[in-house]
């Protein structure tokens, strides 16, 4: 049970829209992510989703309207709404917290989808 720092993980992350793990809780993983520029339409079945923008400015696309989300700020995206996340070229650092269960991308595979995400 040591404090994590999250600068510190952030430093880590060398990949954008490539979540790092950074611990678990409740059957829900806590992970990082740098986003920059536009991800893809998608959405997950069975989980919700909680974005915390650490930095920067994050604009999540839904099908009637956007929601622009600041440094400070969170949005939960419910479970099967589609949504695409875009930073309009800026790198923003998000945390994460979803079930062990989700899939990156939900049911949509594209070149950035990583299933994968390892511990950092």
């Amino acid at each position: 049970m040591d404090a994590i720092n999250i600068n510190d993980k952030f430093s880590k992350i060398k990949n954008f829209w490539s979540p790092g793990i950074i611990g678990e809780l409740n059957g829900q993983y806590v992970k990082l992510a740098k986003l920059k520029d536009e991800f893809v339409w998608h959405s997950h079945k069975d989980e919700d989703e909680l974005f915390m923008v650490v930095k920067g400015t994050l604009y999540m696309h839904f099908k009637e309207k956007t929601t622009v989300v600041k440094a400070g700020e969170i949005l939960i995206v419910p479970k099967g709404v589609e949504h695409k996340p875009e930073t309009k070229g800026e790198e923003v650092q998000v945390l994460l917290f979803e079930p062990k269960a989700t899939l990156h991308t939900g049911e949509v595979i594209v070149d950035k989808t990583n299933n994968n995400q390892e511990w950092i």
